[in-house]
């Protein structure tokens, strides 16, 4: 008998994009020893007894069609189905207590005018019924779901299974009084196991059976768990056991000193979705994604922001990454922009930036510092008037970077700087720094003690100050020491009205200041190289083409000349 019955009781999970409330499940129950087996083996000796006269068939058989021993009902998502202990208990309105209590009074009533209710064995507890929570995963009281064999749960099927009532029994509480650390620095590997447990609202839904003898239902010793459904809003329905799916029944045993053996199948009984119904779903759908994709053109505009004709706007998206290299913890980075001349920027525009202070990470034989730190920032270029004699220059972001100790003072660590790139798109950029170095003990052991360190007036000098007019810039006798560097990540837009221009009249697109309609020395010499990358390729191309004899024959000839 053992083969008989399927022993794989898991929990199965399925996937659906349909509403849940449209799933239906056909659950029968059905008796398989005591009376039904007592009943199948007389059977043949009455009929042998009843041509002796000794014994009635038909009293034997009325009496076997009184026991219901079995039942097949189908039952849709969170539909309430009352068992007989319900009904008794919800007839007397002085037991009901709650508001749900009160409405399962008025639809036992409304029943028992009905002249009764559709099942007798089967009933369900929904989500908003209080038992639901009292209830264990797998089994209730005494009757349990026999397998063969021995499976453990493992911890995080037990968490999830009480996830639910801990989130129920919540209680309110003042925020302003932390119950607990919010952060843990030294994470035990049980505290990790905890806390890393998925706390997504399910519903739940419980399908019970009442397998008490004929002639005492009602009574809970006997009430036994049948199927577990548990639902969540992203389409994620568990059932607990699978359905049969054509293979051999569940076997269910009561508990006490008469054990009766039932019979349990499940089956997946939802209506398919007609092709008729199915099309004109998927039309629906994409007119209501038509009207989506309306109304978000509807609130953008079909008008694009252009700049103004020989203007070149330039947008920066940027972060600051992180810092290493540097002697001394706790960094924060002071930077800020330089536009030069024909660059502007909005009013508003901010030109400089503080990051938070930062500890330093040791990552393999380096001491880092992770900013993250993001800014933005937006320009536009004009040129007014062409001139040869200079160069088009790009915005560049000056930065500094300070240490902070214990008495809020802080260090000089590092100057840098970074030029804006000429090319859109994304650029990783690392700057190495340095500071200026004074000599002798007594400015090691001021920064050491006392903070503070030889710091540049004018930050611009890391470059090219922005004072100087000379020709030739000398720093002989500037005592400077390397220190860290600082990495960034740059975002690059560049927009003008030149490029949609070139692109409609199918130009080649060289420089972005050659488009405005300026600086045609540089052009000039952009084209050139242009011209002889073109002449190289082309040089390289036929020189493959050619037989290697040749290429040797023509390589001796080469060096016979040469001699």
């Amino acid at each position: 008998m053992a083969d008989c019955w399927n022993t794989d009781t898991g929990e199965a999970v399925f996937r659906t994009r349909d509403v849940v409330k449209n799933l239906r499940i056909k659950v029968c129950i059905e008796r398989v020893t005591s009376t039904t087996a007592l009943s199948q083996h007389l059977q043949p000796q009455a009929r042998i007894q009843q041509d002796r006269g000794a014994i009635e068939l038909e009293t034997l058989t009325s009496q076997c069609q009184t026991d219901d021993n079995e039942e097949e009902l189908v039952v849709g998502w969170q539909e309430k189905l009352f068992s007989q202990y319900e009904m008794e208990l919800f007839q007397n309105e002085a037991a009901c207590q709650t508001p749900l209590d009160r409405q399962y009074h008025t639809e036992v009533k409304a029943l028992n005018k009905a002249k009764g209710r559709r099942n007798h064995r089967i009933f369900t507890y929904t989500d908003h019924d209080r038992y639901t929570n009292s209830l264990p995963f797998q089994q209730l009281n005494s009757t349990e779901l026999l397998t063969t064999t021995k499976s453990v749960p493992t911890f995080l099927a037990e968490r999830m299974a009480n996830v639910r009532h801990r989130r129920q029994d919540r209680r309110t509480m003042d925020c302003s009084v932390p119950t607990s650390k919010i952060i843990n620095w030294e994470p035990t590997e049980e505290f990790v196991k905890s806390n890393h447990v998925l706390t997504t609202t399910m519903q739940t839904m419980h399908i019970m059976g009442d397998l008490n003898p004929s002639g005492r239902l009602g009574q809970k010793e006997n009430e036994c768990l049948l199927v577990t459904i548990k639902a969540d809003g992203t389409g994620t329905v568990i059932v607990k056991p699978d359905f049969n799916k054509g293979k051999e029944p569940y076997r269910i045993v009561t508990g006490g000193e008469k054990k009766d053996v039932w019979r349990l199948t499940l089956e997946n009984v939802s209506t398919a979705m007609k092709p008729e119904e199915k099309e004109r779903e998927q039309s629906m759908y994409k007119d209501l994604y038509v009207r989506h994709k309306e109304y978000l053109n509807s609130l953008v505009g079909q008008d694009f922001e252009m700049p103004p004709a020989g203007v070149l706007r330039y947008l920066m998206n940027g972060e600051i990454v992180s810092a290493k290299g540097f002697e001394y913890d706790n960094l924060y980075i002071h930077f800020f922009m330089e536009l030069p001349n024909n660059w502007s920027s909005l009013p508003f525009q901010s030109l400089s930036g503080v990051t938070q202070t930062c500890r330093t990470k040791t990552l393999g034989k380096e001491d880092v510092a992770f900013f993250s730190y993001p800014f933005s920032f937006e320009a536009f270029y004009m040129c007014e008037k062409e001139s040869e004699e200079s160069v088009p220059q790009w915005p560049v972001l000056y930065f500094k970077v300070l240490s902070l100790d214990s008495w809020q003072r802080y260090r000089t660590e590092g100057y840098g700087y970074l030029l804006f790139p000429a090319i859109p798109g994304k650029h990783t950029v690392t700057c190495h720094t340095w500071r200026p170095l004074q000599t002798g003990t007594v400015s090691a052991l001021r920064r050491f003690f006392i903070g503070g360190s030889p710091e540049l007036e004018d930050h611009s000098y890391v470059r090219i100050p922005g004072t100087f007019k000379g020709e030739r810039l000398s720093r002989f006798g500037f005592c400077t020491e390397t220190t860290g560097s600082v990495t960034f990540n740059l975002h690059c837009i560049q927009q003008a009205r030149a490029f949609v221009d070139a692109n409609m009249l199918k130009k080649r697109r060289q420089k972005v200041f050659d488009q405005l309609g300026g600086f045609s020395q540089q052009g000039a010499v952009c084209t050139i190289l242009e011209a002889f990358q073109r002449a190289r390729r082309k040089m390289q191309e036929a020189r493959e083409a050619l037989p290697r004899d040749l290429i040797n024959a023509t390589s001796e000839l080469q060096i016979e000349s040469s001699a």
